[in-house]
C-alpha cells in the first residue's frame, strides 16, 4: 500500500516560501483557486501544502504557533546518502534558512537540521544500511 504524505504548515508569504522549497528540491506550484494556499512536490508520495496563516487557522481551528516561541512539529525527511543530508541543509540555509549545527551521526543514522522561513524546523536524516 503506498501512502501519500502532505505537510501543512502556515507561512506568511506564500511566493517567498514557495521560492525557498523549490531551492532545496520541491518542484511545482498550485495554488488554490482564492489564493490562500499552494501544493509543492518533493516526490510521488511527499506533498508540501503551504498556507497562509488564516487559511490554516481555518483548517485547526486554533491560532497558528509563534515559531519564534515553540515548535508543534519536526518535519523529518529521509535522504540517500550522508552527502544529499549534507547537500540539501546547505541548499535551505543558502535559501535563507537557519541551520542548525553540524551533522549528528550516531553510527546507523546520520542528521542534520535547520529552520525554514516561516521557522518551522526540519531535519533530514540518512539510515545506515
Amino acid at each position: 500500500m503506498s501512502i501519500t504524505t502532505f505537510i501543512n504548515l502556515p507561512v506568511r508569504d506564500l511566493s517567498t516560501a514557495a521560492e525557498f522549497f523549490r531551492s532545496i528540491g520541491f518542484t511545482g506550484e498550485q495554488p488554490a483557486p482564492d489564493g490562500s494556499s499552494m501544493m509543492l512536490n518533493l516526490n510521488e508520495t511527499t506533498q508540501l501544502m503551504l498556507h497562509i496563516a488564516s487559511s490554516f487557522a481555518g483548517y485547526t481551528g486554533v491560532a497558528v504557533t509563534d515559531t519564534s516561541t515553540s515548535r508543534e512539529v519536526i518535519v523529518g525527511l529521509a535522504a540517500e546518502s550522508r552527502e544529499q543530508v549534507d547537500d540539501l541543509v546547505d541548499r535551505a540555509a543558502a535559501a535563507g534558512g537557519t541551520a542548525l549545527g553540524p551533522g549528528q551521526d550516531t553510527g546507523q543514522l546520520y542528521m542534520r537540521g535547520f529552520r525554514d522561513l516561516d521557522g518551522h524546523q526540519w531535519s533530514f536524516l540518512h539510515l545506515a544500511g
